[in-house]
């Protein structure tokens, strides 16, 4: 078990100067799982593989439980990893490699066998502990991976996508397992993925980066509720959040101009008196709004369906506004409502559920936590 500071990191690759990772400083909690989630390039692996020790620190420090480990080595920081790639010894048996860092460590027989066992039944690889990798499937190869990283008890447990190239169904079980895993063994966990749906489903908490930057590090519900910024409120969420031109009318409302019309989105929170009569972007969650074919006069948009998405229990909605530019957004709504393409209707937002930018980051303070 292990608290992880990162104090002000950096990972600067002298060839060509590129900024991997920019100044980042969070912390993992003993026995949290943490999900560093973002976009392809926005610096998740190159900061795991700092905190593995499979790369050199540039600038700042990474401490493990308040020792500074930037000269240790991975075996030093005892650390256990488990990537993408299965990485497996090809000549040995699914048990020998479950057990292989135990007996690396001099562990007595009767001990690897025991721990082995109790891996194996977690993981469901009783039944193909005598067979060779080659033999088995990419899901099953995968837990042999994962079985290998959790057995040594590390103080640090960093998985790098280790499921993204599995089948849905797939996946869905060993994410399971993986926090099984985690909960049972009471590890400290830090999760790298561009899957928002997979972090969501096993985090305690997510770090959000992009183009090297720390964006936001908080609970699902938190960055949910209150983006820092405009990336984040877009990146985070299926589907994205929508956003659509406006104008801050008072500190209590926004306009946008369409050709119904001047419609009235009231909004909640705090304004700066800079913003008004300014324009401004609205941001507001599919899942947040209320699809209706009456007329409303407030807290509404008006539009036309163009593409139905039937998602099982829900139904995607993409519907084209009438305001300038005819911009699309998207609502979700139950499967059993039935719409038509092309029929009108009226986007219904909550004044707690609209989001308003100004450029990047928001203009409005939501429930007390400042603008990022």
């Amino acid at each position: 078990m292990s608290r992880i500071d990162l104090d002000h990191i950096w990972k600067i690759y002298p060839r060509g100067d590129v900024v991997a990772v920019q100044d980042v400083s969070f912390v993992c909690k003993e026995r949290e799982f943490l999900a560093i989630l973002g976009p392809s390039g926005g610096g998740k692996s190159s900061t795991l593989r700092m905190l593995a020790g499979l790369e050199d620190i540039s600038k700042g420090t990474i401490s493990f439980d308040g020792k500074v480990v930037n000269e240790l080595g991975p075996a030093e920081r005892n650390v256990a990893l488990a990537f993408e790639s299965y990485a497996l010894y090809q000549r040995l048996s699914v048990y020998e490699n479950i057990a292989f860092p135990l007996k690396a460590r001099g562990m007595k027989r009767s001990e690897v066998e025991k721990k082995v066992r109790y891996m194996a039944e977690l993981m469901d690889l009783v039944p193909v502990l005598d067979t060779y990798p080659a033999e088995l499937a990419g899901g099953h190869q995968q837990r042999v991976s994962l079985a290998r990283a959790f057995i040594r008890k590390p103080n640090v447990t960093l998985l790098d996508e280790p499921i993204s190239h599995m089948d849905q169904r797939v996946r869905a079980e060993l994410r399971a397992r993986i926090r099984r895993l985690h909960d049972d063994l009471g590890l400290t966990t830090i999760y790298v993925t561009h899957d928002q749906a997979e972090a969501i489903s096993l985090c305690d908490r997510l770090v959000i980066l992009n183009e090297a930057k720390l964006q936001q590090i908080g609970t699902v519900e938190e960055i949910w509720n209150s983006p820092v910024n405009r990336f984040v409120a877009y990146f985070v969420g299926e589907p994205a959040m929508n956003f659509v031109d406006g104008m801050v009318e008072n500190d209590k409302r926004a306009i946008v101009a369409t050709s119904a019309g001047k419609a009235v989105l009231p909004f909640t929170g705090t304004l700066e008196k800079q913003y008004i009569s300014s324009k401004i972007t609205i941001g507001f969650r599919p899942q947040q709004v209320t699809i209706s074919r009456k007329k409303v006069d407030q807290g509404a948009l008006v539009g036309s369906i163009k593409i139905i998405e039937f998602q099982g229990d829900t139904s995607i909605l993409t519907i084209k506004l009438a305001n300038e530019g005819g911009t699309e957004v998207k609502a979700v709504v139950e499967a059993t409502q039935q719409y038509q393409p092309d029929e009108s209707v009226w986007i219904q937002i909550k004044p707690d559920t609209i989001h308003l930018f100004d450029g990047d980051y928001p203009a409005l303070q939501r429930n007390g936590s400042p603008k990022g």
